[in-house]
C-alpha cells in the first residue's frame, strides 16, 4: 500500500566506507553520473547528511532497503518543497 505524498532518502556520513564505495552505490542504485555521486558523498561527509533522492514511498522504500543492505546509513523522510 502506497502512502500518499513525497518522500526523500537522506544519506548520512560514516567513517566506515570510502568515497569510491559510496559513489559506486549511488551510481548503480540512484543512476547518478560520477560527478553527482561524488558531490553527494562530499556533501554527506562535510555536512553529516545529504538528500540523495526523492519520490513516492514505494520507490524510496525500495532504495532505502537496498542501501541499508549494503551497510549505507540512510533514512526516509517526508519531502517538503520550499518552491511556493
Amino acid at each position: 500500500m502506497e502512502i500518499p505524498g513525497q518522500y526523500k532518502v537522506v544519506m548520512y556520513n560514516d567513517d566506515v566506507h570510502d568515497f569510491p564505495y559510496i559513489m559506486a552505490c549511488l551510481m548503480r542504485f540512484c543512476t547518478y553520473e560520477p560527478i553527482q555521486a561524488e558531490q553527494c558523498a562530499l556533501i554527506a561527509h562535510t555536512n553529516g547528511q545529504c538528500s540523495i533522492k526523492n519520490g513516492n514511498w514505494d520507490e524510496m522504500f525500495e532504495l532505502t532497503q537496498t542501501l541499508i543492505s549494503l551497510d549505507i546509513k540512510v533514512m526516509i523522510e517526508s519531502y517538503e518543497s520550499h518552491l511556493y
